[in-house]
């Protein structure tokens, strides 16, 4: 019996759906660097907390932006006070292009946020790779390790004309900005 259930929970981890309920259910937390910035999708307060813990995180990058009055928002903003980080919105849609001037904006962000930071959206993959990626960049990590961050690893459909195409399309827009040439 033992084995049957092995197998089959290693099968549902193997099959794409399966891997991406997986992340959801870790909270899809990663390094990006380890020490410097890590990633994840929409985090509890219990969540936050263990991390601070296990990574001595100093803030945290919310890139749904401002939503004051919903649980999770309130409950952020709460967690992030109680454990005395600093906490920053950035509001940015999957479903829509970043610009340069705002890439800029997340950019100088990243830089300043006190380290480590904590980069989240809601699923952690498709603002966040994007995110990941840039922050990448600025640390002059070359183009195929910046670009990694926005992949099927971290939970991103990368297929054109889907919900989160806009977050490829902009790294694609933003390479020769962040000075790779390929």
């Amino acid at each position: 019996m033992y084995r049957k259930l092995l197998l089959a929970a290693a099968l549902c981890l193997a099959l794409p759906g399966g891997y991406l309920a997986n992340l959801q259910m870790n909270g899809n937390f990663h390094p990006v660097v380890d020490g410097v910035a890590y990633r994840s999708a929409q985090p509890s307060g219990y969540d936050l907390d263990r991390w601070v813990t296990d990574t001595r995180i100093r803030s945290v990058i919310n890139l749904r932006g401002e939503h004051f009055g919903t649980d999770w928002y309130d409950e952020e903003l709460a967690a992030s006070a109680r454990l005395g980080i600093a906490h920053y919105d950035f509001g940015m849609s999957a479903g829509k292009a970043l610009s340069q001037d705002r890439a800029a904006e997340l950019v100088a962000l990243l830089r300043t946020a006190p380290k480590p930071v904590l980069i989240h959206c809601k699923s952690g993959a498709d603002r966040t790779g994007l995110a990941s990626a840039l922050l990448l960049a600025t640390l002059a990590q070359d183009e195929d390790a910046a670009e990694a961050q926005i992949s099927f690893r971290y939970g991103h459909i990368s297929i054109p004309y889907t919900a989160a195409w806009p977050m490829d399309q902009s790294w694609e827009a933003l390479e020769p900005w962040l000075g790779y040439t390929s």
